[in-house]
């Protein structure tokens, strides 16, 4: 398992490098299948000293994404905190999978690294690239779940095309399939 740990604003003491790597050292037991995990540690100027520390953990498992974010006083307490949210993540996640009874398994499939690029231009601030695996759309909404996300982009297993899943107010989801006009 690789660990990036980056601070923002802030350079990361040697003594938050091992409590980190510590604790999340301990999710690889209930995942063995991590390819990477990404910490990203923020000092913010706020009011509330609870909310001064982010850290925010995402982990690839075989091209599955899991996302944990959790703020505090201090940069021990907020990992702890995400450190659990990360736990109840890949519960979550491995429960999903014993669920399905289904012979292609995401937690057996091929590692697909996450590509992202920054640029700058008039309108476009940002630009993501990811690796599209075909699924069928139960287990996109499943991966949208596990990201925390409102939306998820996915190639279709069942019809070969680009579809986004997105959640609605009611709680529903609905389902968007483009059509060339």
């Amino acid at each position: 398992m690789e660990l990036k740990i980056t601070g923002k604003n802030m350079e990361v003491p040697p003594a938050a490098y091992s409590y980190i790597e510590r604790k999340l050292g301990k999710l690889y037991r209930y995942l063995p299948n991590i390819i990477e995990s990404k910490v990203e540690i923020t000092e913010e100027k706020t009011r509330a000293p609870e909310q001064r520390f982010v850290v925010q953990v995402t982990i690839n498992s075989s091209g599955t994404l899991l996302r944990g974010e959790e703020r505090g006083e201090d940069l021990f307490t907020a990992t702890d905190k995400v450190a659990a949210i990360m736990d109840m993540q890949i519960k979550r996640y491995k429960g999903k999978l014993r669920n399905k009874a289904r012979g292609s398994s995401i937690a057996r499939s091929k590692p697909s690294p996450e590509i992202e690029t920054a640029e700058s231009t008039e309108k476009v601030t940002r630009i993501k690239r990811f690796p599209v695996k075909p699924m069928p759309l139960d287990e996109a909404i499943d991966q949208m779940e596990l990201l925390g996300h409102d939306f998820f982009l996915f190639f279709n297993a069942d019809t070969e095309e680009l579809n986004l899943v997105y959640r609605r107010k009611d709680g529903t989801y609905g389902l968007i399939e483009p059509e060339l006009g």
